[in-house]
């Protein structure tokens, strides 16, 4: 294994975390009372990601060059592990929900005093900030998911989209990469169509899953919905993008066939 797909499969997790982790933002600004804060601070991370993804697609690219040159085959093992790392980076960030949350909410409350992110980022990395972070580390509780019920207010249709979503989300960019092995005469045109591929996922947020969740979120702030049932709604949510990346895993090879044909009559 290169040391660009190491590198590749560090980035893959770390933004799949983080992308798991803005989940739990909704619940932070629901119990501080200060939604806007409290996403303009989750922003920070979400900066992180996406700085990220830049390297990550072109080291991907870049891999994919190499074999073709020296006309390998392709790598199927390397393009699943990428999507596992994606599963992997789901489960962490899943984990870590309840510690990020508590993190979160202090850090909403700071700068809600100080309105500063500067000393807001110094605080956090101060030994009084890590040894907070230390202390409110915590684990989901097992009523988190004992305590969910399918027959009583399961959202399927909000689940089916976000599960449908986040599987060609995860396989968007690796479709058209992989369709290089395919059709190597339209690689390039391959690789430009993960943009168009990636707005059916898009299209599927905008018009369905944020919705939902936006009114479901000032429910809750309004006391039309209880809080309990909306650490149901994140649980599931989490549940469903977990599940879209094992759902991924199929889609793979087949998305891959579509894009090297699709590109072949574009």
């Amino acid at each position: 294994m290169t040391p660009q797909i190491i590198i590749v499969l560090v980035l893959t997790a770390v933004i799949n975390l983080i992308v798991t982790l803005s989940l739990a933002v909704r619940i932070v600004g629901v119990r501080t009372g200060r939604i806007a804060i409290t996403f303009s601070l989750f922003n920070i991370l979400v900066l992180v990601s996406r700085t990220a993804n830049t390297f990550q697609a072109p080291l991907l690219a870049k891999t994919v060059e190499d074999q073709l040159k020296q006309e390998a085959a392709g790598n199927e093992g390397v393009f699943r592990l990428i999507i596992l790392s994606c599963t992997i980076g789901f489960v962490i960030g899943a984990v870590l929900i309840p510690s990020f949350q508590r993190v979160l909410s202090k850090a909403v409350e700071h700068f809600s005093v100080h309105r500063s992110v500067p000393r807001l980022l110094y605080l956090g990395f101060s030994g009084s900030g890590r040894q907070f972070i230390k202390e409110n580390l915590k684990m989901p509780s097992k009523e988190s998911i004992t305590a969910l019920d399918p027959t009583k207010g399961f959202p399927k249709r909000i689940f089916l989209a976000n599960l449908v979503a986040t599987a060609i989300m995860t396989i968007s960019v690796l479709c058209c990469v992989y369709a290089a092995y395919i059709n190597p005469a339209y690689r390039t045109t391959a690789s430009n169509l993960s943009g168009v591929i990636n707005g059916v996922a898009t299209l599927l947020m905008v018009l369905f899953i944020d919705p939902h969740s936006s009114v479901l979120t000032d429910d809750v702030v309004l006391g039309k919905v209880s809080v309990s049932y909306f650490r149901q709604y994140i649980t599931y949510m989490v549940i469903a993008r977990v599940a879209g990346t094992l759902l991924a895993q199929l889609l793979l090879l087949p998305g891959a066939s579509f894009i090297a044909w699709l590109a072949g009559q574009v």
